[in-house]
């Protein structure tokens, strides 16, 4: 398994994109910059599974709709964050406007199941809320990787301030994420990647 770091926007929000040696690719938060993200996948000649977003905050949804629209494939977000992700409220002025719709009718919700395969690719869902209602986390068990969100930052975590934040939720899923092996890599929404050792040793918020 391989991934791509792609930051993007504003806020420097990371996409990532996992793929395997088949060419298969899950583009996981498309957050701005349709066209760098679109163009990375051209330039590795992979074909998207499926688009799998961690939460629905403007700055990690804001390529969805252009990405879907020229590349079409499932996308999976917790029911919870899809109720408003494209509500009017869900906008960071002047730097994020309303996210875009993709042209379905519902995504594939990540809650309805503990274990995920795209075209060979294969995850689990830890549901996190906290940061959003629907927070998630995704998980490559076999590989060790840990795609974070907005819940966990090296030597920090997701705000819960905004609205749906919810402190006591938070606390409960970095304590989720406090059981994973100390070696698995987490790689953030946001800034450098860590790993959950080094979290639980140094991270003020895993105590």
């Amino acid at each position: 398994m391989h991934i791509e770091a792609i930051p993007t926007g504003a806020f420097q929000e990371i996409c990532y994109i996992v793929h395997n040696d088949a060419k298969q690719a899950i583009v996981l938060d498309p957050g701005d910059d349709a066209e760098v993200i679109e163009q990375r996948l051209g330039k590795l000649g992979l074909t998207v599974a499926a688009y799998v977003c961690t939460h629905a905050h403007a700055d990690h949804i804001n390529a969805l709709a252009a990405l879907h629209a020229n590349l079409p494939a499932p996308v999976a977000m917790h029911s919870n964050d899809w109720a408003w992700a494209f509500d009017s409220a869900n906008q960071i002025a002047p730097y994020y406007p309303v996210p875009a719709r993709p042209r379905i009718d519902t995504p594939m919700p990540l809650e309805s199941a503990k274990d995920w395969e795209f075209s060979g690719i294969r995850f689990q869902c830890i549901e996190t809320p906290g940061h959003t209602p629907g927070g998630c986390c995704i998980l490559f068990p076999e590989p060790g990787i840990l795609i974070a969100g907005d819940t966990l930052f090296k030597g920090s975590c997701g705000r819960t301030d905004l609205p749906g934040g919810n402190p006591r939720q938070l606390k409960e899923s970095l304590n989720k994420l406090k059981q994973l092996p100390d070696d698995v890599l987490v790689f953030p929404g946001h800034g450098e990647d860590t790993t959950i050792g080094t979290e639980r040793a140094t991270n003020f918020f895993m105590q």
